[in-house]
C-alpha cells in the first residue's frame, strides 16, 4: 500500500469509529430516560409524601432530597402570590410562554416552590403580565416533587424581576426571606379558573428521537465503510 491509501484507510477507520460512537451514545441517551421514566413510575405508584415527611431548607440530607425527588406528595397550605415568578421561554404543547411558580405556604411557616403551570405570553408586549387567578385561603395541592425548574441559558439581568429565565430556589429564598424547602412541587391537581396548563412532559417521550438519530449514524458509518470497499478494493479489482 502506497503512503495515500495508508492515509485513505486511517481517515476511513476514524470516521467509522466516530460515527459508530455518536450512534451508541444516542442508544446510550435512550437508555437513560427509558430508565429514569421506569424510576419515575415506580416511585409514582409509592403512597403520596406529606409536609411533615418533605425535606427541609436547613442543610437537607442530600440524600433524603434524592429519594423525594419524582414521589407525590399531597400539601395544605396557602398561596403566597406576591411572591409568583414568570420562567420566560418555556415550551408545552409545542407551545413558547412562561412556567408560572408560586409558593404554598405551609402551616409550620416554611414552603414550597410549587411548578403551577404554563400559560402563554403576550407576543405585542412580553413583559405584560396579567394576574393568574389564585385561590385565597388554605388549599390542598397535588402533584409530584422535582429539583426545581430545569435550567436555561441565562443572559445578564434575567435572574430578577416578577419574569426570570431561572430560578434558582436556595438564592431565591435569600432574596425573599422565604423558608423554602429544597424540592419544588409540579402541580397536577386541577385549579378551575386559573387558566394554567399542566400537560408536563415524561422524560422518556421522546425517546424515539434518540433511537432515529441513532440509526442515522450507523448508516453512515456503514455507508462509510461500504464506499471505502468500494472505491478502494472492489473497484480497481473490476477494471483488473
Amino acid at each position: 500500500m502506497k503512503g495515500r491509501d495508508w492515509i485513505v484507510l486511517v481517515a476511513t477507520v476514524a470516521s467509522m469509529a466516530l460515527t459508530a460512537r455518536l450512534g451508541v451514545w444516542q442508544l446510550d441517551r435512550a437508555d437513560q430516560k427509558v430508565r429514569l421514566q421506569t424510576g419515575l413510575d415506580q416511585r409514582g405508584q409509592m403512597p403520596p409524601l406529606t409536609a411533615a415527611e418533605l425535606a427541609t431548607g436547613l442543610a437537607p440530607d442530600a440524600a433524603q432530597v434524592d429519594a423525594q425527588v419524582h414521589r407525590k406528595a399531597v400539601l395544605t397550605g396557602t398561596w403566597l402570590p406576591d411572591f409568583t415568578v414568570h420562567l420566560d421561554n418555556r415550551q408545552m404543547s409545542g407551545r413558547v410562554g412562561f412556567f408560572v411558580l408560586t409558593p404554598l405556604q405551609l402551616p409550620d411557616g416554611s414552603a414550597v416552590m410549587v411548578q403551577r403551570g404554563w400559560r402563554g405570553r403576550d407576543f405585542i408586549d412580553r413583559s405584560r403580565l396579567t394576574p393568574v387567578p389564585t385561590p385565597t385561603g388554605t388549599v390542598e395541592v397535588a402533584g409530584r416533587l422535582a429539583r426545581g425548574p430545569a435550567r436555561l441559558y441565562e443572559f445578564d439581568g434575567a435572574a430578577e424581576g416578577a419574569i426570570r429565565q431561572n430560578l434558582d430556589l436556595d438564592a431565591y429564598a435569600r432574596e425573599t426571606g422565604l423558608r423554602l424547602r429544597p424540592v419544588s412541587l409540579l402541580q397536577e391537581s386541577p385549579s378551575p379558573g386559573d387558566g394554567l396548563q399542566r400537560d408536563w412532559p415524561r422524560p422518556a417521550a421522546d425517546v424515539h428521537k434518540h433511537y432515529g438519530y441513532a440509526f442515522q449514524w450507523f448508516a453512515l458509518c456503514a455507508l462509510i465503510g461500504g464506499l471505502h470497499v468500494w472505491f478502494r478494493i472492489l473497484r480497481p479489482r473490476r477494471r483488473t
